[in-house]
């Protein structure tokens, strides 16, 4: 059996962006990859980022947040920093096999008055419209 490409998303805490991305990406490549989350510092998972999700079917209720060092000696195929801190702060990973920056606003960072609802939707369009692309392009996949 060809075993699937293993993609690992980071950030910080783990609780919101690479949560978010690992729903995203099970849910839209889980065919065709595994995915994994964590973080420099993991926390927990923020419920913002699992109601985000669950507006469009994705349950990622029973998530955790992992650290990092769970996957410093895995083999992972692509592993992908979304927010500038996990990028300055990952451990090497000595299994990965590439790694890419793709950064994202940490939606923690509200103004006052703004709808934290339209801010963790927002945020997820936007991951989804681009790293579903990013990773079939950086793995090679197809449809």
């Amino acid at each position: 059996m060809i075993s699937k490409p293993k993609v690992l998303v980071l950030c910080t805490g783990n609780s919101m962006r690479s949560q978010m991305a690992e729903g995203l990406l099970r849910h839209d490549l889980g065919k065709q990859i595994e995915v994994f989350s964590a973080g420099t510092h993991p926390s927990y998972v923020h419920p913002n980022t699992i109601k985000a999700l669950m507006e469009i079917g994705i349950d990622i209720s029973d998530h955790r947040s992992k650290s990092v060092d769970e996957f410093i000696d895995k083999d992972i195929d692509l592993v992908i920093t979304v927010c500038d801190s996990a990028q300055v702060n990952c451990p090497v990973l000595p299994g990965a096999n590439k790694t890419v920056h793709k950064p994202y606003w940490d939606p923690y960072d509200m103004k006052p008055g703004q709808d934290p609802d339209e801010i963790f939707a927002e945020l997820r369009e936007k991951m989804r419209a681009e790293l579903i692309p990013l990773v079939k392009s950086e793995l090679g996949l197809t449809d």
